[in-house]
This record gives structure tokens, C-alpha cells and sequence, in this order.
């Protein structure tokens, strides 16, 4: 596991499996001669999208960002059409650092598609429960809605069976919240109606979690987007707001999809990663 500090903040990140996306839908309408120089793709068009929460302390809570793509919670074709070689380890990623599940505080949910929230759920016999049964979720109140009441589109990533068990445990918001002192969800919308952004700021310094907005290092061009994003135009639009005064301001910021960072700062014109702490394949 990789870990990184930051003023008083200290950030983890667990092993919550993987998956592989194709790669065109995921740079959208971006020719795959360009960004296939950017990001690797196997023999199926697919990219490595790993799905590893982000363990946060701070002023003694342990906050969790997103949750893992979960175990037991797809059938062989979704496997295969998810491309998932790997399934959740957050709870023995916990175990080594001398936590359980049930020491979690807050769930950060920056929006609720499957592949952030299949985790929050478990199989207990023919059941499914809370994972993390002692932790509040903050999600945004449109996100919620959508995610009980899907659309056409949105019920092949909004499921059942992984916001069921954690009803009770859902406190919404409507622009931001924070959940403790510079701890800040913010609403974006774009790659959803209720996606959220995710900002640590302490003690004058700042890291962001732009989430699938910009899921990957890969993304940073702020007209990359997925072909997966519902509203397109207001993803570009929040990345024009929140990435690029970032970059300038020497932010950090941390992924959970990415396969090889894990959290990176730019030099002030963007073109050149000055440092970065890397994903370690052989801790997992």
C-alpha cells in the first residue's frame, strides 16, 4: 500500500480491485492515435482503471473515499465486459494497517456508479450488508436520487444491491459539505448530474480528487472526456474551474482510477510532472 502526507493529513490507498474499460469510450471523442500515447491499452482496446479507495486521517477519523468494486457482486459477463481481473481487498488492506471496517467514519462517495460503489455492500450468507456498518456516506442529494431512481441509461450502472444495505447510513448535501475542518465535497455534475469533486485543504496546502472528470493523469487536457460522461459540456466546464487554477497554484492531486499514479503535482504550466508518488504493483 502507498501512503502520502500532507500537512497533517495522511492519505492510503487500498486494494479495491480492478478493472479495464475500452478505451476508446473512455477518451471520448479523442482519436486513439493521440491519447494511446498517453495511457496503455491491451490487445482488446482496453484500459487499466484500477478502483482503490483512499484512506484519509485526519484529526483522529478515518475517512474513506469511494469504496472498491466489491466481491461476489458480478456474474461471469459482467466480469468479462468489465474487464475486472481482480476484485476487493479492502478489508485485508485495513487488517495490515491495524483497522477493521467497522473503525471507517465517513464514506466520500463522489458519485455512486458501480464501479465506486459496488464495495459498500457485502454477502453475509444469502444476504447483503453494510461493509462498513458504523460509517456515515456523504453523497450528493441529486446523485442519490438518480441512484435510487435511475434513468434508461443510468440503471446499467446504478444497482440495487449495492445501495440497499447502506440507506440508512446516507446523509446528502446540495453544493459542498465539509465533512471535517478542509475536508470539502463539492458538486460538479457532468459526468453525472450529482458527481462530485473532493478537496483537502490544510495548512495552506491543497490536494484535489477531480474523480472521473479526470479519472486518470491521462485526462488532464480539460477536452478529454468519456464518452461515459452524461453531460460533456459541464465536465470541460468544471475542469476549466477547478483543474487548471489548480495546476497553477501547485496543488496536488490523487487518483483512484489511475494505474500508475497515485497522486501527482505539475509544474505550473502543466507539462511536466515535478512529483509523484507511484503505484507499487508488487504490494498488491
Amino acid at each position: 500500500m502507498e501512503r502520502w502526507e500532507m500537512a497533517d493529513v495522511t492519505f492510503t490507498w487500498l486494494n479495491g480491485g480492478v478493472t479495464h474499460m475500452d478505451g476508446g469510450a473512455m477518451f471520448g471523442v479523442v482519436p486513439k492515435p493521440l491519447w494511446s500515447r498517453k495511457y496503455p491499452l491491451n490487445e482488446n482496446n482496453q484500459i487499466e482503471l484500477r478502483t482503490d479507495p483512499i484512506l484519509i486521517q485526519v484529526d483522529g477519523k478515518n475517512l474513506l473515499v469511494e469504496t472498491g468494486i466489491g466481491n461476489g457482486k458480478f456474474i461471469e459477463k459482467s466480469l468479462r465486459n468489465f474487464g475486472i481481473t481482480q476484485e476487493s481487498k479492502v478489508e485485508e488492506s485495513l487488517s495490515k494497517l491495524g483497522l477493521t471496517v467497522g473503525e471507517i467514519d465517513y464514506v466520500l462517495m463522489t458519485h455512486m456508479h458501480f464501479d465506486h460503489l459496488s464495495g459498500a455492500t457485502k454477502w453475509d450468507g444469502d444476504k447483503l450488508i453494510s461493509t462498513f456498518p458504523n460509517a456515515t456516506y456523504w453523497v450528493q442529494e441529486v446523485e442519490w436520487e438518480e441512484t435510487r431512481n435511475p434513468n434508461i441509461r443510468s440503471r446499467n450502472t446504478y444497482f440495487e444491491a449495492n445501495w440497499q444495505a447502506i440507506e440508512d447510513q446516507v446523509k446528502t448535501f446540495s453544493d459542498k459539505v465539509e465533512v471535517v475542518e478542509g475536508v470539502q465535497l463539492i458538486h460538479t455534475g457532468g459526468h453525472s448530474a450529482g458527481h462530485c469533486i473532493l478537496k483537502v485543504e490544510r495548512d495552506g496546502e491543497t490536494a484535489i480528487h477531480l474523480a472521473d472528470i479526470m479519472p486518470t493523469h491521462a485526462h488532464q487536457n480539460v477536452l478529454w472526456v468519456l464518452a461515459y460522461d452524461d453531460y460533456p459540456i459541464d465536465s470541460i466546464a468544471m475542469k476549466q474551474k477547478y483543474l487548471l487554477p489548480a495546476i497553477e497554484k501547485q496543488a496536488w492531486f490523487f487518483f483512484y482510477h489511475d494505474y500508475k499514479y497515485r497522486v501527482l503535482k505539475w509544474d505550473e504550466e502543466g507539462k511536466v510532472v515535478e512529483e509523484a508518488v507511484l503505484r507499487n504493483q508488487e504490494n498488491e
